[in-house]
């Protein structure tokens, strides 16, 4: 059963949000807010395995609460599901560690596919918002390799992982192409982008690319 927790203003989307989960089999809502004040108190007794999370609320807004949320709660999935599909807010999510990035107006059947895939590790995007992502990598390919930027020392396996964390694969990918654990997928990213000190796996691939790494 996937715990689910709603973070949105609204009251009629999280109303509407909140009969398509109960009419699943395999989902539950167990808790809403209409702000990110107090979410991580609400989170302390029964932590949910996925948070859908608005952007623009009252207070504080659902990037920095994905942020906090990522910083107490690690193993929790937060999908951003908003009207906003400016670059600003979807990089901004991405950093802040957001599994996936959603525009709000899906088809009821996608939403609920859009949960199992995010629930399960995937990384979600709507259509236009991997069009964006995508957008900013083709950007990248473009500019010429920097020779005077040097890659840090990386082990055969973490370059490899570099490489594919630069081509815009999600953990679960790279662990099924790689054939690893999670797990050892998790500490090679956590050690790739210490070594380059990267703040997010978006600054790890650019660091790659200007490096002349394909």
């Amino acid at each position: 059963m996937i715990k689910i927790f709603v973070v949105d203003d609204h009251e009629i989307f999280r109303d509407g949000l909140r009969l398509l989960i109960e009419s699943t089999d395999d989902m539950t809502l167990i808790g809403e807010a209409e702000s990110g004040e107090g979410v991580l108190y609400k989170l302390a007794d029964n932590p949910p395995d996925l948070i859908l999370m608005d952007i623009h609320m009252p207070g504080e807004n659902g990037i920095d609460v994905t942020r906090h949320i990522k910083q107490h709660y690690p193993n929790v999935i937060v999908l951003i599901l908003t009207m906003f599909e400016d670059d600003k807010s979807v990089f901004a999510a991405m950093r802040a560690g957001a599994s996936g990035y959603v525009l709000k107006g899906i088809k009821h059947n996608e939403m609920l596919q859009t949960l199992r895939v995010a629930a399960s590790g995937g990384a979600v995007f709507s259509p236009r918002i991997a069009g964006h992502i995508m957008q900013w990598f083709a950007q990248m390919e473009t500019k010429p390799a920097d020779s005077s930027l040097e890659l840090p020392k990386l082990s055969r396996r973490e370059l490899d992982i570099l490489a594919l964390i630069a081509a815009g694969d999600d953990n679960p990918t790279i662990a099924e192409k790689l054939v690893l654990s999670p797990k050892t997928v998790r500490n090679y990213v956590s050690q790739v982008l210490t070594k380059l000190e990267a703040s997010d796996r978006l600054d790890a691939a650019a660091k790659a690319r200007r490096a002349g790494l394909e």
